[in-house]
């Protein structure tokens, strides 16, 4: 095979050790092969740096292996060409695992440019990966304390949930505090409602009767102190997140123009697909490494089904939690292409489409630098106004029994 970079390496890393292996030309128009561990730690890295600089290496392929490629990958992209590699993609020949040989392999792979780079972010764009996803594990946990904090109340008989339907509101943490304090009197307790919950002030009477024990005050406290230091700790990143952001505050503020994406999925698509599109050379090829776009399966003439590929989930969840509520709005091109899809691919998979659609629009957005222009909620009905689609439009009504006549509009 054609030997398309002359001195690179190929590392194989672990949690403790990292092996390495470079390929270079031997003198004689041939090539050889040189094999080196190293420690993970700082001092093991740079010393790992100060031999691939010895060899002249120009390319260097890492493994993606858990977290345990991030220092290494970090203390070597600044003076080399440094990719970051799918271990889907290294599939070795069976029989011949070792950590040399591992390492042997990618370092082949990328010598006749078998193999192609993951996107790895910038620094600063890394940083903001980093807080962005640690909010979103917060906001989580936060959800499921709040889910077991109404478990509790159940299992105490209280159905405070039925009537109100925030139970973490400024009505519901008062009436909790009171529960917790020892107050089980549901007059006394109703009375702490507020605003237009005060309307509710009989339900609530019957709602908060239960058999509510010192266990139930003991866990409901532990709950609501957890809860508030989730509170804090979200409040606190987010106010990070948005000093971050500073730089790309316009990019934030184009991208809050989509429907259905708020600030927080804003700095959120900026912390999982960068500021610089044209690492993406179309919105399809993003589309494809966010694994929002059907697979190709496809073997004797007969397609099967094309399933979507694994990509970012963080990424993922976002999309669709913008994808839901874009498509609720119901006055917006996302809404239209949502009822389009529903009736014959069912919910999950239109809501998938939605948001491939809200991914492709931000790439436009983000790539063109201008806001983002709704077609319409009646984009489908203008774009299939034809003669064709009349007729369908016509044999459906008259399969219900209906006698129909089409006139022109005046």
């Amino acid at each position: 095979m054609e030997t398309l970079v002359e001195r690179c390496a190929g590392l194989d890393v672990h949690q403790k050790s990292v092996t390495a292996c470079v390929r270079l030309p031997d003198g004689t128009g041939g090539r050889r092969t040189e094999t080196r561990t190293f420690t993970t730690t700082t001092a093991g890295i740079l010393a790992l740096h100060d031999w691939l600089a010895s060899h002249r290496v120009t390319l260097v392929g890492i493994e993606s292996t858990g977290v345990y490629w991030k220092p290494v990958f970090y203390l070597l992209e600044d003076d080399f060409t440094t990719w970051l590699l799918n271990a889907q993609h290294l599939k070795a020949v069976p029989g011949r695992k070792t950590d040399v040989a591992d390492a042997a392999w990618i370092a082949q792979l990328l010598e006749h440019g078998l193999v192609r780079p993951s996107f790895v972010p910038p620094p600063e764009i890394r940083e903001l990966r980093d807080l962005t996803r640690y909010r979103r594990a917060l906001i989580n946990e936060r959800a499921r304390e709040a889910q077991r904090l109404h478990k509790v109340l159940e299992d105490a008989g209280i159905k405070l949930a039925s009537v109100a339907s925030k139970v973490l509101g400024v009505s519901g943490r008062a009436m909790l505090g009171a529960l917790v304090a020892g107050t089980t009197d549901p007059d006394v307790l109703a009375e702490l409602a507020r605003g237009t919950l005060r309307r509710k002030l009989p339900a609530l009477r019957e709602a908060l009767t239960g058999q509510f024990r010192a266990h139930h005050a003991l866990l409901i406290g532990q709950m609501l102190r957890h809860i508030e230091y989730l509170d804090e700790a979200i409040e606190t990143l987010s106010t990070e997140i948005e000093r971050v952001t500073a730089p790309f505050a316009d990019r934030v503020v184009l991208l809050d123009t989509i429907p259905g994406v708020d600030r927080r999925t804003a700095e959120l698509l900026l912390a999982e697909i960068g500021t610089d599109m044209t690492r993406f050379p179309t919105a399809a090829h993003l589309a494809s490494w966010a694994g929002l776009c059907p697979g190709n399966n496809e073997s004797a003439g007969k397609r099967g089904p094309g399933t979507t590929r694994k990509g970012s989930r963080w990424l993922r969840v976002g999309l669709v939690e913008s994808a839901n509520s874009a498509v609720r709005s119901k006055r917006n091109y996302f809404a239209a292409q949502y009822a389009r899809l529903k009736g014959r691919r069912g919910h999950g998979r239109s809501i998938i489409a939605v948001a491939h659609s809200i991914l492709v629009t931000a790439y436009h957005v983000l790539s063109r630098g201008q806001p983002y222009a709704d077609l319409g909620p009646d984009y489908f009905l203008r774009r299939d106004d034809s003669e064709a689609y009349r007729r369908r439009l016509v044999r459906q009504l008259e399969r219900m029994g209906l006698t129909v006549t089409v006139e022109p509009a005046a």
